[in-house]
């Protein structure tokens, strides 16, 4: 997946547009100020470039280095700093009690991997912290705007809500959205929304 990804961000252009995504913009209230949050499979930097901006402390994991140099650059231009760390989900140590927000948009690991990074997450965040998702659902197999093919890479809303048994739950929604976000997320889509909190 590592020369997938380099290749689709390889081009000056950006594969899901600069603006963050729609749903993180409005669960940005979610987290407290001045949060140190961890963004997951981030991509070319648009959601961690946002959630710089609004004054949190930002370290954005991706497997595609060329993503990453992207990302850094868009950070820059805008006089705003984020962490970058190149690495696998599978390799990647969350470490333990270290964020207070963890934040996965369109980040789809297959179901196993999944589950390990959800059991991760949960040790990871603070008392008190956020985990903010937004992923497509198995319905969005009827749709052609983005996303796996594979529905094991889908995921659908009772799966947050048992791999987080013990989350205060802030917002769960499975519905469908115009989500618009550069040239391969762009259209209705089925999509599944979670906010949890850790108690």
């Amino acid at each position: 997946m590592k020369e997938f990804w380099d290749e689709r961000y390889k081009s000056e252009s950006f594969a899901y547009g600069t603006e963050p995504n729609d749903f993180l913009a409005g669960a940005v209230g979610y987290l407290k100020e001045h949060s140190k949050i961890l963004s997951i499979g981030e991509g070319e930097g648009r959601n961690a470039l946002f959630l710089a901006r609004n004054g949190h402390s930002v370290t954005a994991v991706d497997q595609s280095v060329n993503g990453l140099l992207k990302a850094q650059k868009l950070a820059e231009k805008s006089g705003y700093e984020v962490k970058t760390i190149a690495a696998d989900l599978e390799l990647f140590d969350f470490g333990q009690d270290e964020y207070d927000g963890i934040i996965s948009i369109f980040c789809h690991l297959p179901k196993p991997l999944r589950k390990k990074v959800h059991e991760q997450i949960q040790r990871s965040l603070r008392k008190g912290g956020v985990f903010i998702v937004e992923s497509y659902s198995p319905d969005q197999l009827e749709y052609n705007s983005g996303g796996p093919k594979d529905k094991d890479w889908l995921v659908p809303l009772d799966e947050f809500l048992d791999d987080f048994p013990n989350f205060e739950v802030l917002h769960s929604l499975s519905t469908t959205r115009n989500v618009v976000e550069g040239a391969f997320h762009t259209g209705i889509a089925a999509v599944t929304q979670y906010v949890g909190k850790k108690i």
